[in-house]
């Protein structure tokens, strides 16, 4: 994987997040929309993958859209990511768009070193998924939750189903006693990823230390 740092490298709050290759030219206005609205210094750490649909998923599954299916290699790649994280001087958050949404919220599941997850219109209607997170709950105490009012409107019956998965998503940190946000955006899964994704950071980073798990 390719990495990509924008801000302060010395910055004691570190952001981490997947993208596409095609995705690079995006980075660099995610983080202004960040620094903007919490004010905070920080350090945006990217990386690229290759297969979005194998290196992002964390098992096998069918395709849903298309004919590729989905891979299982999450596991490798959380593990070149953690090779990253290994100052204990900051504080490193995970998030991420789509598919890389869902990786976030999974590798809380199977590392203590995310103080936090952004996860935006996250895939969590892959195969699963919910019942995962319900059996291993995340090492961390916020989670920042957003979707398209429109993404459950699809004609996908897999896909569909997105509403219903976050909302159960959400329901299950609340119970795990979690500090967990459900924010619900205008428009489809195609609309604003840049700026949804900056809002989902910018939300887990300017929660309040005492802020109760709440709707």
């Amino acid at each position: 994987m390719e990495k990509i740092e924008i801000g302060n490298k010395e910055a004691r709050v570190v952001l981490i997040q997947v993208i596409d290759e095609r995705d690079t030219e995006i980075v660099e206005k995610e983080w202004s929309i960040i620094r903007e609205k919490t004010g905070q210094d920080l350090l945006l750490r990217a990386f690229t993958v290759r297969n979005w649909n194998i290196d992002l998923s964390p098992w096998k599954a069918p395709a849903v859209f298309g004919n590729e299916g989905f891979g299982d290699g999450a596991e490798k790649t959380l593990s070149e990511i953690l090779k990253t994280c290994n100052d204990d001087t900051k504080k490193y958050y995970i998030g991420g768009y789509s598919l890389a949404g869902l990786f976030a919220l999974w590798s809380a599941c199977h590392t203590k070193v995310f103080g936090g997850v952004a996860a935006a219109s996250p895939s969590v209607w892959f195969p699963g998924f919910t019942e995962h997170i319900r059996e291993n709950e995340m090492n961390c105490g916020y989670v920042y939750l957003s979707l398209g009012n429109k993404e459950p409107k699809t004609r996908n019956p897999v896909m569909a189903t997105v509403g219903d998965k976050i909302q159960e998503v959400y329901e299950i940190l609340l119970s795990q006693n979690k500090k967990c946000i459900l924010e619900w955006n205008e428009g489809n899964h195609f609309k604003d990823a840049d700026l949804r994704t900056a809002k989902a950071f910018s939300g887990l980073l300017t929660s309040p230390s005492d802020l109760p798990a709440f709707s």
